[in-house]
């Protein structure tokens, strides 16, 4: 703190001269060592300096970076592979779309097994089967692929990548049959 006035409780005897560790008493000299200045403060690679105080920080860092004759303290390649960090509510979000996406994978698994008795007319079992777990993978694999694809992109691409996949890849076996099936 900068001063004793600005301490949440006073007590007798606060205004002591011994008792400021940092500064003189008023009206008194400093006598004796004084404590250098704090060396600017530095993060390490990947932090950036938030809240008060964070311009310092920021242009320390800057003046670092333009003596030693290097823009970056990181390659340009490893600067440009990082992703935006996501908010709160859009990591809340993306685990219950990635949620729904589970559970798409297995309405299909569902629904594709109820339909394994109607289809003996339509292809052979092998083509069946492999036509099953494609489809049942494909909800898992829509939102791997969005996730991996749009990691540089705004965080609204994201979602709306997600939303277009809940839309085509809704299980419609099982909505048209339903679990216990017809």
């Amino acid at each position: 703190m900068v001063r004793r006035d600005d301490d949440a409780l006073s007590w007798e005897g606060d205004d002591d001269p011994t008792l400021d560790v940092g500064s003189p008493a008023p009206g008194a000299e400093a006598t004796g060592p004084t404590r250098p200045a704090p060396s600017p403060a530095t993060l390490p690679d990947g932090w950036s300096a938030v809240g008060k105080g964070s311009n310092a920080v920021a242009a320390d860092a800057a003046a670092k970076d333009s003596a030693s004759g290097s823009s970056a303290s990181e390659s340009p390649d490893a600067a440009h592979e990082r992703a935006p960090a996501l908010g709160n509510g859009a990591l809340i979000a993306t685990g219950v779309i990635g949620g729904v996406y589970l559970i798409y994978a297995i309405g299909w698994l569902i629904g594709g097994l109820r339909l394994q008795g109607l289809r003996t007319y339509l292809v052979t079992d092998v083509m069946y089967i492999g036509s099953l777990w494609l489809a049942t993978l494909a909800p898992l694999i829509w939102f791997s692929t969005v996730w991996l694809l749009t990691r540089r992109s705004a965080t609204w691409v994201r979602f709306v990548w997600l939303a277009v996949g809940l839309l085509l890849l809704l299980p419609w076996p099982f909505v048209l049959l339903g679990a216990v099936g017809q």
